[in-house]
């Protein structure tokens, strides 16, 4: 075990503790003795305690390869690792490597692994006087890459044969593939359907069915294995599928309206990728009602959506059977179902009569009309066009007002006051407008008086409230006082309630258990004038009390003009 070796040095086999101690080295010859010492300090070994093993992990998961060791705990330690033979700088990859665990455990944490991260993972710890590694391998198995070389092999007007080659399978075998197309009217990659309708992993050619004749498509393939869908494929070179007869009529197949001696039929036009082929149009076939002869005709433009046909025999508002059917180069295809629709109908040849105009207010007028003879064989009277100008205006230049069918006045608002107005009335329908009545006029009345009621005085008397203010006098531009409007309402309330009278003063019956809220206002023709300041009544027990509004500077008693009271009946305003 002890071996002292040629040159002098000496050799310890299978180092043990007693091994440890002063070691001393003499030489001696013919001219003397030399000697040299030095200590031997014996260590345990280092041991990996807990190595890292082999891993098997999905895209996106978080592992930790244990490290972990005993050494003697005179000797400092390092630990190292390394990836696919490269050290790992852990600052550089920070956001997927992080050293964690003690001062002896150098575990190896990698968090949102991905796919590039498989490999040979090597734990290396060093101390002063030996090193220990170990290592593991890692398997990350992620979705499938993209399939390759995907290509359209044959096309027909609603099939097309497709093949692809495999991508790679991220260490996670692919068990089905699915088939997306794209068009210029889809809205982005849409799944189709194939034959078979589950492809398995092994499979790399499938048709495609279903597809609209005349329409450029593209294709692409994704894979899927259990972890999940893997990224799609290269799109295929664009094909376009090839003609064929048209397969859907048109919708929505109406009409009706226009001028006299027409019928108008109307309907939704196909799109684009549903005319199935070039030279696409509409064939429109109508017949009057009880008839067994169809009228056709033919509608050259695909984007048209309505058709006139112009017949001096036609009568107003009879009913046509119509049906509306498509066709392209390759053939006719199927006729929409049939739908009644009514020619144009005529338009009113009477004025209204008995129109007159009211002045309702300083800005309102309403107009009323007597309604005008209607059959029905002559179409639908829709309403009344009323139209009005100002005695400054034009009679071009007026603005319209409508009413419906079955109306026989209406009220013109938002007019400036105390000027002459003149309207005339005409009965429309979807054919047009008839011939205007005779015109009218009336004068909006004055504005109310700006001024309100002043000098607002209360007084309460058990449950009964005598109010007084002074008259409102009216300037000579505004309309005269008619009377006057005592607003009131609890403080609790929202909704005011009114008195009317056509005195300066009123009395009202109150039930005292709550404050009460009051304001005046002056009536006249042209509407209602400003509000007086609101005054507020406190809640009273038995008390007698008196008060004024703001602009009172005095309480005095009302006995002087408590004969003229009147009780007047009370109504809600709501």
């Amino acid at each position: 075990r002890i071996m002292l070796l040629k040159d002098g040095g000496l050799r310890i086999a299978n180092v043990t503790k007693v091994d440890a101690g002063s070691y001393t080295c003499l030489a001696t010859n013919q001219f003397g003795t030399a000697s040299g010492s030095t200590n031997l300090i014996v260590t345990e070994p280092t041991r990996i305690t807990l190595a890292p093993s082999n891993m098997d992990v999905a895209v996106g998961e978080s592992v930790v390869l244990p490290c972990q060791v005993q050494h003697d705990p005179i000797l400092d330690i390092s630990f190292t690792w390394y990836f696919n033979g490269t050290l790992t700088d852990f600052k550089k990859d920070a956001s997927h490597f992080e050293k964690v665990g003690g001062s002896a455990s150098g575990d190896l944490m990698i968090r949102n692994i991905q796919l590039k991260h498989s490999g040979k993972y090597v734990c290396m710890v060093k101390t002063e006087v030996d090193s220990v590694a170990s290592a593991a391998d890692l398997i990350v198995r992620g979705s499938p890459g993209p399939p390759e070389h995907v290509k359209v092999d044959e096309i027909t007007d609603t099939t097309a044969q497709i093949s692809w080659q495999e991508g790679t399978d991220n260490h996670s075998p692919v068990t089905t593939y699915t088939i997306q197309a794209r068009t210029p009217f889809s809205v982005g990659w849409q799944r189709v359907t194939t034959v078979p309708d589950v492809i398995d992993g092994k499979t790399f050619t499938t048709t495609v069915v279903d597809l609209n004749p005349w329409v450029e498509y593209e294709f692409r393939v994704v894979a899927s294995n259990k972890i999940g869908g893997g990224e799609p494929s290269l799109p295929s070179e664009k094909v376009r599928t090839e003609e064929a007869v048209p397969e859907i009529p048109p919708s929505e197949v109406s009409g009706g309206g226009g001028s006299r001696s027409e019928l108008v039929i109307t309907w939704d036009p196909i799109p684009e990728e549903l005319q199935n082929g070039e030279g696409f149009g509409y064939v429109v076939a109508f017949r009057p009602f009880g008839t067994t002869t169809w009228i056709q005709t033919v509608v050259t433009s695909p984007d048209t959506p309505r058709y006139v046909f112009r017949n001096e025999s036609i009568l107003p508002f009879s009913p046509y059977e119509v049906k509306v059917g498509v066709y392209n180069n390759k053939g006719e295809g199927p006729f929409s179902s049939v739908t009644t629709v009514f020619s144009a109908e005529e338009e009113p040849s009477t004025a209204p009569s008995g129109v007159s105009a009211t002045s309702l207010s300083s800005s309102v007028i309403e107009v009323s009309w007597t309604a005008i003879p209607w059959k029905m064989s002559s179409g639908r009277l829709l309403g009344y066009e009323v139209r009005y100008w100002n005695n400054g205006g034009k009679e071009e230049s007026s603005n319209r007002v409508k009413a419906a069918g079955n109306e026989t006045s209406i009220r013109i608002t938002g007019l400036k006051s105390n000027l002459a107005y003149y309207t005339a009335v005409r009965a429309y329908n979807s054919a047009g407008a008839g011939p205007f009545s005779a015109t009218v006029n009336a004068t909006t009345k004055k504005t109310p008086p700006s001024q309100p009621p002043g000098n607002v005085v209360w007084n309460v008397s058990d449950s009964r409230v005598i109010l007084s203010w002074e008259e409102v006098r009216a300037m000579e531009n505004e309309s005269e006082v008619t009377g006057y409007k005592v607003l009131y309402r609890t403080s609790s309330q929202t909704n005011m309630n009114m008195l009317s009278t056509d005195k300066t003063t009123a009395e009202l019956f109150l039930q005292l258990n709550d404050d009460y809220i009051i304001e005046v206002k002056a009536t006249t023709d042209g509407g209602d004038g400003t509000s007086s300041d609101q005054i507020l009544i406190p809640r009273l027990a038995s008390m007698d009390a008196r008060g004024s509004g703001p602009s009172v500077l005095n309480i005095f008693s009302v006995s002087s003009f408590l004969p003229t009271v009147f009780s007047l009946t009370l109504n809600s305003v709501l």
